[in-house]
């Protein structure tokens, strides 16, 4: 999948409505096996040995992991880089297609709009707010731009290791880009879920002319539940994997990091895929009873991990493409050098 620059659960028993973490441990971790197998061959290769390969689509579940502890710090810093529900960004002034690519400046473009424009916003219920992220879209497409940019700087020092330092901080530089990148990869998956990019995310909300469902479960079924019943996973989808080329990054006329505005577009194009993916669920393609009837549920499920993955593949292949040695590294590796040569 070639991508340029211009394309492009309830939790029961807490009476709390949250948008889950797309796909389950498994479903992510499909993704960024299939990130690895879109790889073009000139990618470096120690990402490929066994042992990183496995460390790769095992951190595709961490995130999710961090959603687990208890401390209320970590859930309210954590929660909201899962999803964007894109809706509300027109609801409170601001167009998706030029959207600032920097996080503060969007949180508070975004505050300010909401508090303009509150009658468009449901009231948000204390009880139900314990994390306190309800006043927030959610911050998805920010989370995958600011792992790029540590993927790139990750490429740049080890480059630069790789011609002047030890093999100790070779295989250190390594060890944190597989680390980068099977956590970013967690990100990109959720993108792929469509229900990740919507204010539907747990059952249709608000108007509902077609009489979509508002089962909340529909979310945590689509994640995990359809898969494992379906009996989805990587072997069946790797004959289908294409390689990936790497994303533009010409700067666009607005300044915006291009990475940010493909991954717009991405979560944008999933998002379109919204009420499609409603109007499956109405047909019953989605239940389990039908899963050996008919593929259409299946082959949409499948698509969207493949995507997913694709989409996850270049991003990492342009975080390695375009970093360039890092400089003050270098000059620091060679006074070390200097001194170390001197009588």
């Amino acid at each position: 999948m070639k991508i340029h620059f211009a394309l492009i659960l309830t939790v029961l028993g807490s009476g709390i409505t949250l948008p889950m973490a797309a796909w389950d441990y498994s479903g992510h971790r499909m993704v960024n096996e299939l990130a690895l197998a879109a790889l073009p061959d000139d990618f470096p290769a120690f990402v490929h040995s066994p042992s990183n390969a496995e460390r790769i689509a095992f951190l595709a579940g961490e995130p999710d992991r961090w959603r687990n502890n208890s401390d209320l710090p970590i859930k309210h810093y954590n929660s909201v880089d899962h999803y964007l529900d894109i809706e509300q960004l027109p609801d409170a002034g601001i167009d998706p297609q030029t959207v600032s690519d920097l996080r503060y400046v969007f949180a508070t473009t975004f505050a300010a709009g909401r508090e303009a424009h509150l009658d468009k916003f449901p009231e948000i219920d204390p009880l139900k707010n314990t994390d306190h992220t309800r006043e927030w879209p959610g911050l998805l497409p920010w989370a995958v731009t600011e792992y790029y940019g540590k993927l790139k700087s990750a490429f740049s020092y080890l480059k630069t290791f790789e011609k002047a330092g030890t093999p100790e901080e070779v295989a250190n530089a390594q060890a944190n880009i597989v680390y980068i990148m099977g956590v970013m990869g967690h990100y990109v998956g959720d993108g792929a879920q469509p229900l990740h990019t919507s204010v539907h995310h747990n059952g249709w909300v608000g108007d509902n002319p077609q009489g979509y469902t508002k089962w909340p479960g529909i979310h945590s079924w689509i994640d995990g539940g359809f898969i494992a019943k379906a009996g989805i996973n990587t072997a069946g989808l790797l004959p289908r994997v294409e390689t990936v080329a790497s994303i533009e990054v010409t700067l666009p006329a607005d300044g915006r990091n291009p990475v940010f505005v493909v991954t717009m577009d991405y979560l944008r194009a999933q998002n379109a895929l919204v009420e499609p993916l409603y109007a499956l669920e109405k047909t019953g393609v989605f239940k389990a009873d039908n899963i050996g009837k008919t593929t259409t549920g299946r082959d949409f499920i499948e698509g969207q991990l493949l995507k997913g993955g694709e989409m996850l593949a270049s991003i990492w292949l342009t975080a390695w493409r375009n970093a360039p040695e890092d400089g003050y590294l270098a000059g620091q590796l060679a006074k070390r050098q200097k001194s170390e040569a001197a009588p």
